[in-house]
Formats: structure tokens, C-alpha cells, sequence
């Protein structure tokens, strides 16, 4: 991109207001073609005559934006006349919002420095063939603008009657331009309506609107009011145990929505943030709270755009809730970054949950763009040693990385490669993973072994200490089998692409060795399924029955964290224990995946009690109710329970292996997966005491049927075999 515009920023300070930035400019000749290049420090929002530019909501999107920052390219040919007037309305968005809530970060603060920055080019060629550019420079003006607040965490206040005084001057600055990158990622766009269910007043006399469905997004408000009259919304996931609106999880994000009416009918939405919720309290109406009505408001889902590949259906209705919940966490998740979560003051790319989900991500949706862009901008704050943060963006910015956490710099690049088959990702990220693995051995205390570390642990293990987050299981353990682990995918990908990987070959035998001599004993679920999965275990099947006594002698419970839980049903199925996965998975009582949907989850939970069997919570200060990484259970349904797995030797689904394992406490189950090859659908249902097995396969496919393998071509096959 050749620039001719310049930064911009007003001249005035202008506090919380957002600036609005305008050009008038004329068109004569009958314009050919118009493309607007823009980007700013915050989020934008552009109008050309009236009419937004493009559908990407929050633009330019977040990165780390001291390595890279990305500018988008629109086609504004129709948006043009003879008379045109561009305005950019500009927010602080992730740039220059307080984040995280709860600490200071360097990065942040330095960000939080700069101005409400603008950078656009509008270059526009005319039928006759002669050319011209509206940049910003000098002669653009700035105003405040309606929009009065607007921040990540706290919300917006929008003044529909507020008039602007007259414009000021612009001034330009020494913006960043060798930072610069051409959009990368997906847009995040509106993607759903979802209409209030009810409202109903609170014991405590509160006015609440339910809209039966967490969502990640903002709500559209619709109302017939005076100038001056207010309407004013804070948000919330759930009620408390008295049926009372419930903010205190939020933590310092204040979460409202503020909106100052004009005379008459009128339509608003937010324009520069985003909330996570279910419920909306109505703090202020028009005339009287009791005067609204549902039909007042509607909830706006957002995020980035991606193509729903992935579909899951069976015969017990909470288990298909599950499923639905999988799906819109990872809606509510994926706003242009990976997060833990969509409402509190925190919203960040954790890394341990990215690649806890990345598997069923990819089978869901297509988020080959989505994590491409992210894992660049891993490698872009990745430290010169091959350290890697906690999260990307990294705004915390600590010293240390954590085991299965910072391992996302193996793991994520090597799971989309499965998923997709191009190894493209695997080039642009091979260094970043080797860097990684140069990390751990250069910062362990024992040699061969990653000892000593500051780690999360199995976070969040039920069986965790009184007082800890973190479950039982050996931090050093949990790191050296990811050593192992991230190791074997370095070698995985370096053949792939043809790279010398002879000295991580010899690393990984003496790893493999270290870890054998030093860990000869399992002592909690999660270091069975470490041990297991890896392969590091000396008789992987001795390691998968002491697991499988261990989930039994405990009534059948699982008691794995993020590190344990993703891998749990993964090797009790491969190891012979397909039923015991099936009690996990279809258990309903706590802890488990569908208690809280007996708790009316509409989405995935941070804590597996969340809410407790009295209706109390978890707690105070950590306890979202959409926190996708648990939701990693759904590629357990897709490759084990419906059998769909990609051959590593013919990634992107070329070549595929269908096993499917049913249960007969479900009648049946199906699954629909849309691959880089054709779709494939797998699935079962009881027949006469017998299996019907239903395979549908674009490609060549090995599957097994009972016991019994064949090999498919191309087409649909129809199988059966006797109920054991």
C-alpha cells in the first residue's frame, strides 16, 4: 500500500468524547471506482454520505498493535454523488481502553498514550481515466461527536440530541506506519437477532429483560421518546439465587448502556464496544421503567465471520442443548481474538483456552483465517528467548510462560494444519515453535525436563487444594509431558515442510527417556491422561486402567481441569472404557457437562458449578458464564462418539477414518461435517436390536464397523450390526 494520507488527530482534547472526523469533497466526472484504505488508533465507524462503509464492526480489529496494526480496503463506488460527505467517528476500543481491569499492564498504558489517531485514503479514478486522492492531512476538521463515551469494559453513552459546537482543526502526528498490515483476519460482523423473551420484575422490584440466550454483542434499542429523556441498561448473565439481577461477576466492568434521546421515533445501537449477557436491567425509560416493552428491545450477536462447518444431533434433548451451548460460546468467543470471555473487565486471548478448543473449533466452524491471524500475532510478541504469554495481544506481559498455555505456539499452528490441510500455517509459524522449544530448555532446573516453572497447573481441577485454583496434579509433570509433547509436534511439522528436525528427534528421545525415569507413578487423573495421550507413559494401557479406576472410585467423576479435561474421553474410548466416557459425558448431576444445562446454561461455564445445587455461585470475583475451553468435549462427539477423524498422513480431511462408537442410552446421533473435501456425515440409530450405521464420504475413507474394517470410496453406505 503506497500512503499519501497523513495521521491525524484533533487539535482539542477532547476527554471520553470520540472525535468525529469529516471531509467534504466534490466529484464532478462520473466516478469509476472508489476504494476507502483506513485504520485508526481505537475502533472506527465510517460514513460516506449517510451510509456506513462496509459491515466489519470495530474495526480495524485488535492485534498487537506495537508489531502490527491492520487497515482495511472497501469498494465506496456507490456511496459517492456530487456532493460527498466522509465522517469517521473514532472510540478508544481495545487501543486505549483501560485493560485488564483488574491490574496495570505497561503495554496497555503505553498504548493508552497516543491519540484518537485517523488514517484514511480515498482514492477514487473517474470514467475519463484521470485520478484523485481525499487523504487526511490538514484540511480534514474533527467534532465531537454523539457519541459522549465509549470503552471496552464500561460501555457507551450515546446523545442522540447532542449539536456539535463548530469544528475544530485536525493536526497530524508521527502515526505508526511500518506496523501496518493489510486485513488479515475475518471482519467482525453482526451476525444474529435474537428478540427479548420477557420482561418481568424482580423481587427487588427491578425491571429485567430476559433474552433466553447469552450473547456476545449489544442490544438494538426502538422507542418513541422526547429530547433529553433517557434510557439507560446494565447487563448481566444471570439472576441470583433470590431471582435478583446479578452483576457482581463483572468486576469493575460496568457494562451499561446509556442513551439520550431525540424527539420522536427512534432506532440506536451501540457503535464502538460490545457486551456479554443475557439479561438487561432497564435503570432508566422514557417516561416510566414500567413502560417498556419487549418489543423495545432486540439483542444484537456479534462476532467475526466465520462459516458454520460443523453440526452435532442426537436423541437426548441435553445433550443437543450441549451442543447448541458449544456453539454459542465459540460465537461469543471468537470477536476477532480467541477470549476467555465476552463480559467482566478481562476479555483477553488466553492462550490455554485457544488451544484447549482449537480441535473443536475447527470443527464447528471455519477458523483457518481467524487463528492465522492470531498465531502472527503470537509470533509478533513472542521475546527473543522464545517466550510466549499467557495472552495475545500479550497486554500482561509477565516473565514467565506457563506449561499448556504458551504450548499453544505447537499446538494451534499444528491442529489447523490437521484440520485444513495447508501447510502454509506450519511455515509462517515453524520458527515461533522452535523458538518455544528453545525456551523450556533453557529455562528448567533439571536438564531433558521442563522443573522449576511458574505455571498454572491443571487449572481450575476439581481436585484442587482448599484455597487453590490450581488441581492436584505436579506443575513439573504437567510441563515436562507438554515439553514432550510440543517437541513431538516441532518434529511432525518440520517433516511436513522438509526441515532438518534431527536435533529435536534426538531432544524428544531424551525427554521421553527423563520423563520415564523420574515420573514412574500417576497420581491423579489428569497425569493418567498426560502420561496416556502423550504417550509417555511406558504401557500406556496399565496408565489408561488406573485412570479408568480412578473416574470409577470417585463415582464416576471426572476431576481434570483445563489440562486434563480436554484429552479424559479421548483416552478412556481408545484404551477400552467407551462406556465410562459415555457415563462422564451423559452425566447430569455436578460436576459435569450437562449439570449446568440443568442450571439453565444457554452457554459454556468457567467453573463446572458456577451455580451450586443450593443456587448459590462459585464466586465473586471469577465465575463467567461463557467460557468456551470445557466445550472442547464436541471433537470427543465428532471423532470418537461419531468416529470422524482426519488421517494425519492425508491432512484436510483427504483421506479420513470413520469408526463411530455408540452407546445405546442414546437411540441416535449424527454428525455433519463440511471439510476442504466434500461433506462428510457419520452416524448411528438403534434398528431392530441392531446398530444402523449411515456413512457419507467424499473421499476415501477407512472405517470401522464393529470391529470390522472396510475401506469406502467415494459415496453413502448403509451398515448394521447386532446390539452387544
Amino acid at each position: 500500500m503506497e500512503w499519501k494520507a497523513k495521521w491525524i488527530k484533533p487539535s482539542l482534547e477532547m476527554g471520553d468524547v470520540c472525535p468525529m472526523f469529516k471531509k467534504k469533497f466534490q466529484t464532478t466526472e462520473k466516478v469509476k471506482k472508489a476504494t476507502l484504505t483506513i485504520t485508526s488508533l481505537g475502533v472506527y465507524e465510517a460514513l460516506i454520505n449517510g451510509s456506513r462503509v462496509g459491515e466489519f464492526i470495530l474495526a480495524p480489529g485488535w492485534t498487537s498493535y506495537k508489531k502490527r496494526l491492520q487497515y482495511q480496503v472497501y469498494d465506496v463506488t456507490d456511496l459517492l454523488g456530487e456532493e460527498n460527505l466522509l465522517l469517521v467517528t473514532v472510540g478508544k476500543g481495545w487501543y486505549r481502553s483501560r485493560m485488564p481491569g483488574w491490574a496495570s499492564s505497561k503495554v496497555q498504558s503505553a498504548l493508552q498514550q497516543n491519540p484518537a489517531g485517523l488514517l484514511a485514503q480515498l482514492d477514487i479514478v473517474f470514467e475519463d481515466g484521470s485520478k484523485e486522492t481525499i487523504m487526511t492531512n490538514e484540511t480534514w476538521t474533527a467534532a465531537e461527536s454523539n457519541v459522549r463515551f465509549s470503552e471496552i469494559y464500561d460501555g457507551e453513552t450515546y446523545d442522540a440530541s447532542f449539536q456539535s459546537a463548530d469544528d475544530t482543526e485536525v493536526c497530524t502526528f508521527d502515526g505508526p506506519f511500518d506496523t501496518l498490515i493489510s486485513q488479515q483476519g475475518e471482519e467482525i460482523r453482526e451476525q444474529e437477532r435474537v428478540s427479548a423473551a420477557c420482561i418481568f420484575t424482580t423481587p427487588c422490584g427491578e425491571t429485567v429483560v430476559d433474552f433466553g440466550q447469552e450473547v456476545t454483542g449489544y442490544i438494538e434499542i426502538e422507542v418513541n421518546a422526547k429530547a433529553g429523556e433517557e434510557v439507560l441498561l446494565s447487563h448481566a448473565e444471570v439472576m441470583d439465587q433470590d431471582g435478583n439481577f446479578y452483576t457482581e461477576n463483572y468486576r469493575s466492568a460496568k457494562a451499561q448502556l446509556h442513551y439520550i434521546c431525540k424527539d420522536g421515533h427512534q432506532i440506536y445501537k451501540p457503535k464502538l464496544t460490545f457486551f456479554g449477557f443475557r439479561y438487561i436491567r432497564i435503570d432508566k425509560f422514557p417516561v416510566a421503567v414500567s413502560a417498556a416493552k419487549p418489543e423495545n428491545f432486540t439483542a444484537v450477536a456479534v462476532h467475526s465471520e466465520m462459516k458454520r462447518t460443523g453440526f452435532l444431533r442426537c436423541s437426548n434433548p441435553l445433550l443437543n442443548k450441549l451442543f447448541d451451548n458449544i456453539i454459542w460460546g465459540q460465537k461469543g468467543n471468537f470477536v476477532d481474538v480467541p477470549t476467555d470471555c465476552p463480559q467482566r473487565d478481562e476479555r483477553l486471548g488466553w492462550t490455554g483456552d485457544a488451544q484447549v478448543f482449537i480441535r473443536t473449533a475447527c470443527l464447528n466452524y471455519d477458523v483457518e483465517k481467524f487463528f492465522t491471524k492470531w498465531l502472527g500475532d503470537m509470533a509478533a510478541d513472542q521475546k527473543e528467548d522464545g517466550q510466549v504469554g499467557h495472552v495475545i495481544p500479550n497486554l500482561l506481559d509477565d516473565p514467565d510462560s506457563s506449561a499448556a498455555w504458551a504450548d499453544a505456539a505447537t499446538i494451534c499452528p499444528w491442529e489447523l494444519y490437521l484440520a485444513y490441510g495447508n501447510d502454509e500455517i506450519l511455515k509462517s509459524q515453524f520458527n515461533c515453535m522452535k523458538k518455544w522449544i528453545g525456551y523450556i530448555t533453557t529455562h528448567t532446573k533439571d536438564e531433558y525436563l521442563w522443573t522449576g516453572g511458574i505455571h498454572f497447573g491443571d487449572w481450575l481441577g476439581l481436585d484442587a487444594p482448599d484455597g487453590s485454583y490450581k488441581g492436584s496434579s505436579r506443575e513439573d509433570f504437567i510441563a515436562s509431558a507438554f515439553y514432550a509433547y510440543s517437541t513431538s509436534l516441532v518434529i511432525k511439522a518440520g517433516k511436513v515442510l522438509e526441515e532438518d528436525v534431527a536435533e529435536y528427534e534426538t531432544l524428544y528421545k531424551k525427554i521421553l527417556t527423563a520423563f520415564q525415569k523420574t515420573y514412574t507413578e500417576y497420581h491423579t487423573q489428569t497425569e493418567c491422561v498426560l502420561a496416556v495421550y502423550f504417550k509417555l507413559a511406558p504401557d500406556c494401557q496399565a496408565a489408561a486402567d488406573q485412570l479408568a479406576d480412578l473416574v470409577k472410585s470417585c463415582g464416576k467423576q471426572l476431576q481434570t481441569g483445563f489440562v486434563g479435561t480436554p484429552y479424559l474421553l479421548h483416552v478412556l474410548s481408545e484404551y477400552g472404557y467407551t462406556q465410562l466416557a459415555y457415563d462422564l459425558l451423559l452425566r447430569e448431576t455436578y460436576p459435569s457437562w450437562l449439570y449446568p444445562i440443568t442450571k439453565g446454561a444457554t452457554t459454556i461455564w468457567e467453573h463446572w458449578d458456577g451455580i451450586k445445587e443450593n443456587g448459590d455461585f462459585w464466586s465473586k470475583d471469577m465465575n463467567s458464564y461463557n467460557h468456551y475451553a470445557y466445550g472442547s468435549v464436541a471433537d470427543w462427539v465428532y471423532g470418537v462418539a461419531a468416529g470422524i477423524t482426519p488421517l494425519e498422513e492425508y491432512p484436510g480431511y483427504e483421506k479420513v477414518r470413520i469408526a463411530p462408537m455408540p452407546d445405546q442410552r442414546l437411540d441416535w446421533l449424527e454428525a455433519t461435517l463440511e471439510t476442504r473435501h466434500g461433506i462428510i456425515r457419520s452416524g448411528w440409530k438403534i434398528e431392530d436390536a441392531s446398530w444402523r450405521y449411515e456413512i457419507v464420504t467424499p473421499v476415501a475413507a477407512d472405517i470401522v464397523i464393529a470391529g470390522h474394517e472396510y475401506h469406502l470410496e467415494k459415496g453413502s453406505y448403509l451398515f448394521y450390526s447386532k446390539i452387544k
